[in-house]
């Protein structure tokens, strides 16, 4: 691995971004080719069904990759190259007429699954992030607790608290995550 690799492996997709729209370093592009080429890639050859034309979609997608981000406000990059990638795959499709009825509701079922997952993604991203924002030690008697299914025991001994303090972090942790995900619009109540 190269030292502009190990550079740029650790950076986050939109501290790659505003370093991209900062300094134009095409290695960065490398690096977002390196993240995210060989989805790119299947989305393509989910979409054209022919290796030759996703690899071409492929490269004219990283080539103009740069103009695209200096351009563009994206949020999270990910499911903005799914779009991108989407889009030119479609092009390609209507420009050879090839896109009949059957390969139409194909894709329409497809985009869907694809577009609840990215969904999903983007919440649990949110999430993620709105645990991080708790405070001591409710972030971690959360993660403990329902992410990695520690009893209350068990989340009561790894962090060296009472029972009751872990049950009352977690109560704690659990209204304030609530709160935190209103304001993302990610918590809709009842």
């Amino acid at each position: 691995m190269n030292k502009t690799r190990k550079k740029f492996e650790h950076y986050s997709d939109a501290k790659l971004l505003v370093s991209f729209r900062a300094n134009d370093d095409k290695k960065i592009i490398g690096e977002l080719y390196s993240r995210y080429g060989h989805l790119v890639m299947g989305t393509c050859l989910n979409y054209l069904r022919n290796k030759n034309d996703a690899e071409d979609i492929v490269m004219e997608i990283f080539m103009t990759l740069g103009d695209k981000i200096k351009k563009h406000e994206i949020n999270y990059f990910k499911s903005w190259l799914f779009v991108l990638t989407k889009n030119n795959c479609l092009m390609v499709l209507r420009k050879k007429k090839h896109y009949d009825t059957q390969l139409n509701e194909e894709i329409v079922a497809q985009e869907d699954e694809i577009e609840e997952i990215q969904i999903k993604e983007i919440q649990l991203t949110e999430l993620e992030t709105a645990i991080d924002k708790l405070d001591p030690p409710q972030d971690e008697a959360i993660k403990l607790f329902y992410i990695q299914q520690m009893s209350y025991k068990e989340v009561s001994e790894k962090l060296n608290l009472t029972l009751n303090k872990v049950k009352s972090a977690i109560q704690n942790g659990k209204r304030n995550l609530k709160i935190k995900l209103k304001e993302h619009d990610l918590f809709k109540s009842a």
